[in-house]
This record gives structure tokens, sequence and C-alpha cells, in this order.
């Protein structure tokens, strides 16, 4: 029988783990700092088990990955370069849902001279995004053509139903994470111009885009897109952009929480006063006049604007005592977000992954390809982010362990060996890219 270490329990691990659980011939074994957490996932399965981890000590975990047949880590990505270290020492494979960073990517040859794959971006963005259009871009090869132009979406989002709060987003996985990634800078290739966007200028380069089935969003780019030009095999396209999507509003509020200083992790030994109201004009340096009217100024708004009726909402110029366990206006933010902004019992999520491709043939011809995964959660079950982000990882580990994938080194699911089996049993479990080829 084979034995699976998972790292973590958090948001997105339950259908991963009960997956594995389901598999006759697994042991897997949860180590995570919530064990309680993990034992009621395990659910007393006879082929799981739950124990206390603390990832900071190495020969315990040195232990566990010795003891297991492969890792799957759902840890922060900080982490993964020592994981992956010791399963290079012990031959053990390893499977994240995160990015590769330049610290993984350097592992390279030792994990090829292991003879084991440290498979990473088996999610759903990084991951089903991959395999998606990785599945188009070969196939347009293969009858002679090329891409010439892509471009990719994602989002994670509330149901229609369920979509009712100003700012249009509730948390399906972590808001630190969330908010933080708008302050990374990106990089996109737009008709043979390369873009650079600063992380404080994401916010003003939104545009509206119409998702079939679903409407109007908008959308900004996420990150580098370019590398993954060479990455796909189609570096002859003039166009590759990667972008986030969202729902009309979010993104001139994000720009105006982020002028204002929410998105900064300086740390502050004492804010007078100690309320929400007070670090608004801390970071603003408003009197004590009216602090909507203030802020309203600082941002070169209208006091009655949309944008002040969701700060006002959001509650940054409200009396409520800072939470004592931060000490900085990013978590403070996230922090009221996640007090704010969450899903109700029984309410749904919902996942988009839009393509759109221009491919162009030697004949002079052209066609415009669609790619589009809609997935909902489900109503007192599993949330569509949790199921999309963490099933990727539990089937790559699945078809390593049996043999199919025999890749070696630091890859992601860019590779037929990869996203063919994978596609095909996300599909079976109801989770499918439809195509349109025009």
């Amino acid at each position: 029988m084979k034995k699976i270490l998972v790292l973590g329990s958090g948001l997105v691990a339950e259908p991963l783990i009960r997956y594995l659980l389901e598999q006759s011939d697994f042991r897997i074994t949860v180590a995570s700092l919530n064990v309680d957490v993990a034992e009621r996932i395990i659910n007393r399965h006879p082929n799981g088990k739950a124990l206390y981890l603390d990832i900071r000590e190495r020969d315990e975990l040195d232990k566990l990955v010795s003891e297991n047949n492969i890792v799957i880590s759902l840890l922060p990505f900080t982490h993964h370069t020592d994981i992956a270290r010791l399963c290079i020492k012990n031959r053990r494979s390893m499977v994240t849902t995160s990015y590769v960073s330049e610290a993984i990517a350097e592992l390279d040859s030792a994990a090829r001279d292991a003879g084991v794959v440290l498979l990473n971006e088996m999610g759903l963005d990084p991951g089903i995004d991959h395999m998606s259009a990785m599945r188009i871009i070969d196939d347009v090869s293969s009858r002679g053509g090329q891409i010439e132009h892509f471009r990719s979406y994602c989002g994670g989002l509330p149901a229609p139903e369920a979509n009712d709060n100003p700012l249009g987003y509730k948390f399906s996985w972590s808001p630190r994470g969330v908010v933080m990634a708008g302050r990374n800078d990106s990089h996109y290739l737009e008709d043979g111009k390369e873009v650079f966007i600063a992380g404080k200028d994401l916010f003003r380069n939104c545009y509206m885009i119409n998702i079939p089935t679903i409407g109007r969003l908008e959308a900004y780019p996420n990150r580098n897109s370019v590398p993954y030009k060479e990455t796909y095999g189609i570096g002859d396209a003039k166009t590759m952009y990667r972008g986030t999507l969202r729902n009309v509003g979010w993104c001139e509020t994000l720009r105006a929480i982020a002028d204002m200083g929410y998105l900064d992790e300086t740390k502050r030994s004492k804010i007078p006063g100690n309320t929400y109201a007070d670090l608004t004009r801390l970071l603003i340096g408003a009197s004590n006049s009216d602090l909507r009217t203030a802020t309203a100024g600082f941002l070169e708004l209208s006091p009655d604007s949309k944008v002040m009726e969701r700060l006002q909402w959001l509650g940054l110029f409200d009396n409520e005592v800072l939470p004592e366990e931060f000490d900085n206006a990013l978590d403070y933010l996230t922090a009221i977000m996640k007090n704010k902004m969450y899903y109700k019992e029984n309410e749904r999520d919902m996942i988009i992954l839009y393509h759109d491709f221009r491919a162009g043939y030697p004949d002079g011809r052209k066609e415009h390809i669609n790619s589009s995964l809609i997935a909902f959660g489900i109503p007192g079950g599993d949330t569509a982010m949790s199921r999309t982000v963490s099933l990727p990882a539990a089937i790559g580990a699945k078809y390593i362990l049996e043999g199919s994938i025999k890749l070696t080194g630091v890859r992601i699911p860019v590779y037929p060996e990869i996203y063919i089996p994978v596609l095909d049993e996300l599909e079976n479990m109801g989770i499918r890219c439809k195509e349109k080829i025009n």
C-alpha cells in the first residue's frame, strides 16, 4: 500500500484528502498544526491518520518524508524549498499548488539525479489554466497552426445569488493572500508590445470583459505573463496576457484602499485612539473633521461616490477597535474584510477560468478559440475554490505513484503525460473546460 504525506489542513485541503482516502491502495497521513481539523476531515477513515507537526521541527519532518512514498504540500510557498530538499534527500516526489520559485527551480538537477519529480502549479491558477491551455495549443500545433494571441483570465467570486455585498467579493481562501496579490507588479505582451505595470498602479489598469453566460466583469493583469510564451511553446505569439477577474467596482475600490495606505505592512507600535477611524485618519493625514469627507478629498472623489459608500460599508470610518494581534495596516484591513466578506451557511462560490486564443495557419486561415470553466460550490459542502485548487494536486500525486507520470526534475503540468489524464479525471468529477472554435 502506497503512503502519502499531506502537509497542511487549510481551506482547500478537504477535497484532496477525501479523494485520496477513496483510493483503496493509499494510506494518508495529514500533518498539521490544526490537528483537530485534520481529524475531522479524515473522519476515522481506516486508511487515514492525523498528527501534529510544526514545520520548523526539521528532524520530525525528515522522518515523516522518509516514511512516505510522496509528499503533497498545501503549506505556504515559503516552506516548499526546505520540504523539497528533504524530498530529494529521501528520494521522494513532491506535489504543490504553488508557483515555481527561483529557489525551487534551482533544485531541478538535484531532483533529476534523485529520480524524483517536484511537480508544482497543480492547482487552479496556476494549474488547470496551464493544462487546459496546453490541450488547445498542442491541438492547434498538431493541425499545422500556431497561436498568435493568447489571453487567459481566472477569478473566484460569489455565485450570483450570493453576491450581496457592495464589494462584490467573498473570501474562499486566504484574505491576506487575496489582498497582497493587489501589490504585485505585472508584465505582459499586447500586440507585440511589452507592457510593465507597477504594483501601485495595478488597479488603474483594469478593463471590462464579457464572459459568456456570466456577463461583464473587470479584468486586471496577473504577475508576469511573458515567460509563459516559452513555457507554453508559443514563442511567436504577439499577445500573452494572464489576468484576474472580479465583479464590477472592485478595481476602483481597491485602488482607493491602496492609495490610502491600507496595503502597507509597516509596523505601527501605537495608533492614537486605536480604532479603524483613527487608523484611516493617520494614513491620510486627516484632522478630526468629518472622516468620510476628508477621505473623499484625499482620494479626489465625491463623498457620495460608490467608492466612498463601499469604504463606509467596510468599516474604515468606524470606531471599531483594531484587533490586538496585528500591528500593520494590511493585517488590520484583511481582518475587517474577513469579518464582513464571508460566505454564509449554504452560500455558493463560483470559479471562472476563461481562455481566448487567436490561431493562424499557413494557408491564411484564422481560428478564434475559447475555453471556459465555470464551477460552483456545493451548498453546505465543498467550495468550488477548494475543489479546483486541491483536486489536480491529488490526481497528480495518484498518477505519480501509479507510474503513469514518469517525469523527473522540477515540473509544471504542461506535458501531455500530465495534463491529459488529470483533465480527464477532473471531467469525471464534473470539473470540465468547454472549448469552442469559431
